[in-house]
């Protein structure tokens, strides 16, 4: 208990400091009986920058959010979500740390029979006692900042794929989380549509300072996002620019393969990689 007492406190000094990681994996590793998912995983994720994940189906993406979630508990290693050992932590625990996350799934997955006002608000009306008339401001406020301001009354069922990855990414950072998840976020959607969901991601990144992991498929957003930046003029107008040098650097990928670790660098590294399997995938 010492012991363990001590490296949390060394830990919540690292996080205090400029800079540091609001997300850490150290050796992890999972199996499924005999299937190896996850052998020997480690990174880091810093405030205010975006890893991206790419790989083969079943390389272990997605699982590996669930268990930054805590929603599985890996067979070994560490597990730190803002100063928190989420591996270790009991469930009352973990939904305090939750809390701080947001979720964006594959196929945007709004509750159907919920307008668009209450799909976005859900996570306000049913996990706090925020007064209904704040809820609704903040409800409005993120539709604002997503364009979606005038669906605030709509069904699901009225929205383009498109617009309701928006609303999932609404309701993800309605409750203003500093860490988003984005599990395939723009899969099946056409290149100008998801270009729009791209943007989304990057303007949580660049103007609220939001963390995010992005599990991805689609090589072109991939890199979109990596080397765009969103910038808000003196008139309040956001839009979407090359990002230079720097910036770029702050966008990581990581390749997972047989649940291995086989890169992790930014998108020049990538891009000149001469890994044959790498080099397999990006073509």
């Amino acid at each position: 208990m010492v012991q363990e007492a001590a490296e949390r406190e060394a830990v919540h000094e690292i996080l205090g400091q400029p800079g540091a990681p609001v997300v850490m994996l150290d050796h992890v590793s999972l199996a499924f009986d005999d299937k190896v998912i996850l052998k020997d995983v480690s990174f880091t994720l810093l405030a205010g920058h975006t890893k991206i994940m790419l790989g083969a189906s079943g390389a272990g993406k997605s699982i590996t959010l669930k268990i930054i979630l805590g929603l599985i508990k890996p067979d070994g290693g560490v597990i730190w979500v803002n100063g928190e050992r989420v591996d270790q932590l009991p469930e009352e625990r973990l939904m305090i740390v939750r809390a701080d996350v947001g979720m964006v799934f594959q196929e945007g997955a709004l509750f159907d029979s919920l307008t668009v006002r209450e799909n976005v608000g859900y996570r306000l009306y049913e996990e706090t006692d925020m007064p209904l008339d704040e809820i609704d401001k903040r409800v409005r406020e993120v539709l604002g900042f997503i364009g979606l301001a005038e669906f605030i009354d709509r069904m699901p069922s009225e929205l383009s794929g498109g617009q309701r990855r928006r609303v999932a990414i609404a309701r993800a950072m309605a409750s203003k989380p500093r860490i988003l998840l984005y599990d395939e976020p723009t899969t099946g959607l056409d290149p100008i549509t998801a270009t729009t969901v791209d943007d989304e991601i990057i303007k949580l990144r660049d103007l609220e300072n939001v963390s995010s992991i992005i599990v991805t498929h689609q090589l072109r957003d991939a890199f979109y996002v990596a080397t765009h930046t969103a910038v808000r003029d003196e008139k309040g107008e956001i839009t979407i620019v090359a990002a230079d040098e720097k910036k770029e650097r702050e966008a990581e990928f990581l390749m997972l393969r047989d649940g291995v670790l086989a890169f992790e660098g930014d998108a020049d590294a990538l891009r000149s990689s001469d890994d044959s399997y790498i080099r397999t995938f990006l073509s």
